[in-house]
């Protein structure tokens, strides 16, 4: 009985396939109707309309310089020549403060009064200042509070500039030299592309990891990058010049084949291509395209499912 049930589930969906594929098949999208016709892949025609609902985006195939990198993991930190903690060498109580959590501060700016406990009519007051420009990350400290020279009443960061540390593996040593490019990209923001050099090359491995630590040194001046975040880092070690490429966004890969899809007029073709040399950012082009091709960046995936599905653009009739 459970057999005869399974064999006429079958049945069903083999017969409800073929209702599907005799009828016309319509894909409606902001008030245009593309034609799947009878299925398979094939070129796409979309209006600017449709564009634009998808997000797409093209650029050129053209010939670059490639540079050849080295793949890291790391860590951004703070450059330690720019963040302070702040203390006192007296013995006092709070009288006044002039900065909390999160303002921004310049070097010599007041912080906070303190009434010494030395022997005075009245007793000294001592300004404690600002010892480095930037932010304030931490206030330990609050009014009227007794403090001594063993308490650290703020933390003040300057993010303009970070460290982004990362540990090259024993075998990659040689590669890797000081004043080299690196870029660096965080979760955070993944269409951006921070551009650093490496300015310390640690002496010594780490015996169990076999690694060797590097700092690079990266220009921050939006403060995008915060301490803590993990960094993919390519260190440029080459330039392969000028080959012609595209953008690693416009690249496709299916059942071993690479391909990208390329715009004329409101027409998209898939093309297959040979890939070369690669790095974080671009790909090499052998064969398949030609300089000022253009491929499609953003909304590929979007094309791909409909290439799938057919071909074609023609103005809807239907009203639901």
């Amino acid at each position: 009985m459970r057999i005869r049930t399974k064999i006429l589930t079958c049945l069903e969906v083999l017969i409800v396939l073929a209702l599907c594929l005799a009828l016309p098949q319509k894909l409606f999208a902001h008030g245009t109707a593309i034609d799947t016709g009878s299925g398979g892949s094939g070129p796409v025609k979309l209006t600017k309309e449709q564009q634009d609902a998808i997000g797409l985006k093209t650029t050129k195939a053209e010939g670059r310089s490639i540079d050849s990198v080295l793949v890291l993991n790391g860590k951004v930190q703070l450059d330690p020549d720019l963040h302070a903690h702040v203390s006192t060498r007296i013995e006092g109580r709070v009288e006044k403060l002039y900065a909390s959590v999160g303002d921004r501060v310049e070097k010599g700016q007041k912080l906070m009064d303190i009434q010494s406990r030395q022997i005075g009519d009245p007793p000294p007051i001592v300004t404690i200042e600002a010892i480095v420009g930037g932010v304030i990350n931490e206030r330990d400290v609050t009014l009227g509070e007794s403090v001594d020279p063993n308490k650290e009443l703020f933390h003040i960061i300057d993010l303009s500039e970070v460290i982004v540390e990362a540990d090259v593996y024993e075998e990659d040593v040689g590669k890797v030299k000081p004043g080299q490019v690196a870029r660096i990209r965080v979760l955070g923001y993944p269409d951006d592309a921070f551009e650093g050099k490496i300015k310390f090359i640690g002496a010594q491995l780490d015996g169990e990891k076999r690694t060797l630590p590097i700092w690079i040194s990266v220009k921050n001046p939006d403060w995008k990058l915060r301490p803590e975040m993990f960094a993919k880092i390519a260190v440029v070690l080459k330039q392969n010049e000028d080959v012609l490429a595209v953008p690693k966004d416009a690249l496709m890969e299916e059942g071993g084949e690479k391909f990208v899809f390329v715009q004329t007029g409101d027409t998209f073709n898939r093309v297959d291509v040979q890939t070369g040399v690669q790095d974080d950012l671009f790909v090499e082009i052998k064969d398949g395209l030609v300089p000022d091709d253009m491929v499609v960046t953003d909304g590929k995936r979007e094309v791909y499912t409909q290439s799938l599905m057919g071909r074609g653009v023609k103005p809807s009739t239907d009203t639901d």
